[in-house]
């Protein structure tokens, strides 16, 4: 089989979904002859569209599923998807538009085809997919960042390169089986999106995939990343960890980031150099580092890239300092583990939490945590099982919820009623996310002291309340700089 079967001129293909992913794989179908069919049952995603593709609705799609030959879906479709439960009954593949990617570069659709460097993990990926490329370009390569940063890889096909440095969630890539990249690595894998693959070995598993190609990486700090190791595909398998490294490992040696997988005791960078605060920039750049070395990057381009490197938005992103106290901005911290990595940078914390868990556990997080801990303010959705869990692991740190008019009927008019829970903070009626944030910050000024640091990493999504993590940093980071006027 070819890489392009089976579009071939006249096949009938069902793209599903009409929004920026499903606009950026009809416009690179139109031209290979194949018969498109777009699925949305958002009208105003079908309006958007301009192109000479077939329109219908997703139920529409579902009815005639055996009259297709290939169906491509964004990654936001789950596998449980009525649409796409259909098309595998119905023996018909499901690619995502990374596996398309994947194929049409492979074929040479394109020109010749890249060398994929591949970054997933539960946590890290943007930043470490990002110091990736910094150190490529540094070393003078010919460089695209995309994927789950920046650009679909789709979109950036037609521009020169030489390398792609890419980012992949779970999602991306449990519809990319084909994936074969020239290294990858899964930094680490927590609880994380269990609602959409169903199990956590599942989740796993989805994460694994990019090990199969002819480098892997993976944090051997890590256990669940450190066992992918044992069943990865690609013929060279490296790991990274915190303490000294071992023979084909990277570490950390006196303060210096050590090569022993592409060189014996090959010092890449110092530790101190690294923007992102505490053992998760470490792991970080070691594992973007193990990638780049992968491709024969030299250390003196790590060392300048990590020194010029500075952390994206909304990721450990210091607002400021008022009274003495640091607020820093992590909203990216969408999950438990992401949270627990940036406590574990500061030796005080004033923790702002809460959101949708999307069924992960705090337990753990509070287990090795909770010592650092001198405050909580949590909001949202699943505030009640963080409380419930404070209460457990921290019962002497003052807890506050800051609850909202449409929050009463759902968690309880008098917040959680958890015995922790010191003060609730009651918004009358319907609030926005800012005036959410306002009183949150407010309330986590009350319960810090000078050397303390307000720290928000939610643990969860934000879109019960916020657009999204970008909305709710930018809301925190807006409260803490009316602070001072």
């Amino acid at each position: 089989m070819t890489h392009l079967e089976p579009l071939v001129p006249g096949a009938r293909v069902l793209v599903t979904g009409a929004g920026l992913t499903g606009r950026s794989v009809s416009a690179v179908l139109e031209p290979t002859g194949v018969r498109l069919t777009i699925c949305d049952d958002d009208p105003l995603a079908l309006q958007r569209l301009i192109t000479p593709a077939r329109v219908v609705t997703t139920a529409e799609a579902q009815a005639t599923i055996g009259e297709y030959a290939l169906v491509i879906t964004s990654p936001g479709f789950a596998p449980t998807a009525p649409v796409l439960a259909a098309a595998a009954q119905a023996g018909v593949p499901v690619w995502g538009d990374v596996e398309l990617a994947w194929r049409l570069d492979r074929a040479g659709w394109f020109g010749p085809s890249r060398r994929w460097l591949v970054v997933t993990g539960t946590n890290g990926k943007t930043t470490t997919t990002s110091m990736l490329h910094a150190m490529l370009v540094a070393a003078g390569r010919n460089a695209v960042l995309c994927g789950n940063i920046g650009n679909p890889v789709i979109d950036v096909l037609a521009e020169p390169s030489d390398l792609l440095a890419v980012e992949l969630s779970s999602f991306q890539l449990h519809w990319a089986p084909s994936l074969r990249p020239d290294a990858g690595v899964v930094l680490n894998v927590a609880e994380d999106h269990l609602d959409w693959h169903g199990s956590m070995a599942a989740y796993a598993g989805a994460k694994a995939r990019v090990l199969d190609g002819r480098v892997a990486v993976v944090g051997l700090d890590d256990p669940v990343a450190a066992g992918l190791l044992d069943t990865a595909a690609a013929p060279t398998r490296v790991g990274f960890r915190l303490a000294e490294p071992g023979p084909g490992e990277l570490g950390a040696v006196d303060g210096a980031l050590v090569d022993n997988a592409f060189g014996t005791g090959v010092r890449l960078a110092d530790a101190a150099s690294i923007a992102v605060a505490g053992p998760v920039g470490v792991l970080n750049a070691l594992g973007a580092a193990a990638l780049a070395r992968a491709v024969d990057v030299p250390p003196a381009a790590i060392a300048d890239a990590l020194a010029g490197f500075r952390v994206g938005r909304h990721r450990a992103e210091v607002i400021g300092t008022v009274d003495g106290v640091t607020y820093v901005d992590d909203s990216k911290a969408t999950n438990p583990h992401a949270a627990r990595a940036s406590i574990a940078a500061y030796p005080r914390v004033v923790w702002v939490a809460g959101g949708l868990l999307k069924g992960a556990s705090v337990e753990e997080l509070l287990t090795s945590m909770s010592n650092r801990l001198v405050g909580a303010v949590l909001i949202g959705r699943d505030r009640a099982l963080i409380a419930e869990a404070l209460s457990r692991h921290a019962p002497d740190v003052p807890v506050i919820e800051v609850v909202t008019g449409e929050d009463f009927g759902v968690q309880g008019t008098n917040g959680s009623d958890v015995n922790s829970v010191t003060h609730v903070i009651r918004l009358e009626g319907t609030q926005t996310g800012d005036t959410i944030m306002a009183a949150v910050v407010d309330a986590a000024r009350g319960l810090a002291r000078s050397g303390d640091t307000v720290l928000l990493a939610p643990a969860g999504a934000s879109f019960d309340q916020f657009s999204g993590y970008s909305h709710r940093g930018d809301a925190f980071a807006d409260a803490v700089r009316a602070l001072t006027r």
